[in-house]
């Protein structure tokens, strides 16, 4: 799926409209396969680093006749949490970390990104509504606008960091569809993974190998460094920040 005519524009250097139209059609295409199956996943893999050969800004919708192995692990965890407290397992997190703001990113009304305590990979985030919501296709219009604005915000800091094209893979998790859309499924709660490799500049990246492989991931710098680093970084673009300060210069 296609996000821009330009192959040399990001969903960062997009502007809010044009990223809600894709975050529309991230909704139409989950309702429309997922009438059939039990699983939609949509992932975009950005960047080289990340294995991506096409240079047009674009995302991949794959949908499968069973859950994945991660889906069912997610399944497992947030209905036995559901069973237990009578909540949403991902809700009540988000709630817990907004309070004390030590992992949270960015807050918006309808939205929260924040790195998640379990993160393996050094600037890992976790993008979450702030009410219940199971699937794309249940946010309202003012949910998708905020949803396209912290997307463009979380982006642009993730470019800024070391102030390159940050690559990344992300993907959507909402709950199961298909022939499973009769469950209720009140356990689950929409949320979207961001995992960038990048570890201490544009050309110096993590890579889960040895020890972590074989024994335990480990961590380059806790999730508290890391949501502060990216809580500072600034949300205008380094490209469009540089462009303006040339612009006055030559005026």
């Amino acid at each position: 799926m296609c996000f821009h005519p330009w192959s040399d524009v990001t969903l960062p250097l997009m502007s809010i409209p044009e990223i809600r139209a894709v975050i529309d059609a991230w909704a139409s295409v989950t309702e429309e396969l997922g009438a059939q199956y039990p699983w939609v996943q949509i992932f975009e893999n950005k960047g080289a680093m990340m294995g991506c050969s096409n240079p047009h800004p674009h995302c991949q919708v794959w949908a499968s006749s069973f859950l994945p192995d991660v889906a069912q692990r997610e399944e497992r965890s947030q209905q036995s949490f559901h069973s237990q407290h009578g909540k949403p397992l991902l809700l009540e997190y988000g709630h817990q970390e907004l309070l004390r703001k030590e992992r949270l990113v960015l807050s918006s009304e309808h939205w929260l990104v924040l790195v998640p305590f379990w993160a393996v990979w050094p600037f890992q985030t976790l993008l979450l509504p702030r009410r219940h919501v199971r699937r794309l296709p249940e946010l309202t219009p003012a949910e998708r606008d905020d949803l396209a604005s912290i997307m463009k915000k979380l982006l642009t800091k993730y470019d800024n960091l070391f102030e390159t094209s940050f690559p990344y893979s992300m993907g959507w998790h909402g709950a199961p569809t298909g022939l499973k859309t009769g469950a209720t499924y009140e356990h689950w709660q929409l949320h979207a993974h961001y995992y960038p490799p990048l570890l201490r500049s544009a050309t110096v990246r993590k890579f889960m190998v040895g020890y972590e492989m074989l024994a335990q991931a480990q961590r380059d710098l806790t999730p508290e460094q890391a949501a502060e680093r990216l809580r500072a970084l600034p949300e205008v673009h380094y490209r469009l920040a540089k462009k303006d300060k040339e612009t006055a210069t030559t005026a």
